[in-house]
């Protein structure tokens, strides 16, 4: 393209934004990123500049923060496209703490669209996530599904903010949106640059089994053994970090290329294969050479038996389709625990001499 079109993406630095990123500057966007680095860690704005070799715009700033939102969107009133986020995100979490769920994942989504609406800033794409469907009644799921009572204010987050996107983009003579709900990323981008690396205890499992894998987590929590599953641990769809990005980018395509879309569109992004915690661990034992310690725990509060995607709709209205394995999800995380380790030691290293 002629002249790079500029992309706004809240939650920039995080797991899923960083790597969406890479695949948006690898296509050719200019980007603008955003993060309050409440989840996140500023070294990696330099691992994506020098993954893609390329600058990024980034901004650090709580989009609960009305005014420096819109002081954002007033500078880069020219994007084509915002995609959102920017959302706490663990299950068990939420339920301890709901308050700050529902404050922060619904306040900054309203204050996202406030200030597309000013500038006419005219796709969004937004994280929503299979937690939607609660414990759906058949399975694979699709996007016809009932919507579920939510297990969890999480995923109470991801329902209110799709109903409030739907009514919003319907009233808009605008915005148009798609809510991708997608399932539960894992792994690492091939460069082992840049991976999941939450702030404090992990509170998802890969990051949990590869910091007990490496010695830092005496040993992984696995959340019940007595679900109706083949082994009796919950089962999810994985899917490779890598994959889901992708996602991502076909989704803003999608928007921008079909001036005839629906308002608002939903897409599930899965596998559509469906795994044990208990599988996950023996993956990542197969593909690492490397055992993980576990106990078994009472089931979590707010987490489903079972669930996994349909994915037939993205694979046909988007052309988007998953590339990478169980094992190549497990294997391309232990190389990325052993790559932040040895980089957050150095780290510590320089700060102490």
């Amino acid at each position: 393209m002629s002249e790079k079109q500029k992309v706004i993406i809240t939650g920039g630095l995080g797991y899923i934004g960083s790597h969406t990123a890479i695949e948006l500057l690898h296509s050719g966007y200019e980007l603008v990123l955003i993060d309050d680095l409440s989840n996140s860690h500023l070294f990696i704005k330099d691992a994506i500049e020098s993954i893609s070799g390329q600058q990024v715009n980034f901004n650090e700033f709580d989009l609960k923060d009305y005014a420096a939102c819109a002081q954002l969107f007033e500078e880069h009133q020219d994007a084509i496209a915002v995609i959102h986020f920017a959302a706490h995100k663990a299950v068990g979490e939420s339920v301890e703490n709901p308050d700050k769920y529902y404050r922060n994942n619904l306040l900054s989504t309203i204050n996202v669209v406030k200030c597309m609406e000013e500038h006419k800033i005219p796709n969004l794409i937004f994280s929503s996530s299979c937690t939607v469907y609660g414990q759906p009644e058949e399975l694979p799921v699709t996007e016809n599904a009932p919507v579920q009572p939510p297990a969890s204010p999480y995923g109470a987050t991801k329902q209110m903010n799709e109903q409030m996107l739907k009514d919003l983009s319907f009233a808009s003579s605008s915005l148009s949106v798609v809510s991708l709900r997608y399932f539960n990323p894992i792994g690492a981008h091939e460069s082992g640059k840049i991976g999941e690396l939450p702030q404090g205890v992990p509170q998802n499992l890969l990051p949990y089994l590869t910091q007990t894998a490496k010695g830092i987590r005496e040993f992984l929590r696995v959340w019940g053994d007595d679900y109706n599953t083949p082994d009796g641990t919950a089962i999810r769809d994985y899917i490779h970090i890598s994959d889901l990005a992708t996602g991502h980018l076909k989704a803003f395509e999608y928007l921008r290329d079909n001036p005839d879309r629906k308002k608002y569109s939903v897409f599930n992004l899965g596998t559509g294969k469906g795994y044990s915690v208990l599988d996950v661990i023996h993956s990542f034992e197969r593909s690492t050479g490397v055992k993980v310690p576990y106990k078994i725990f009472d089931r979590r509060p707010g987490d489903v038996e079972c669930v996994y995607a349909d994915p037939t709709k993205a694979n046909n209205e988007l052309g988007w389709s998953c590339q990478y394995s169980l094992d190549d999800m497990t294997k391309s995380a232990w190389i990325w625990e052993n790559t932040v380790s040895e980089f957050l030691n150095e780290s510590k290293a320089l700060k102490n001499g």
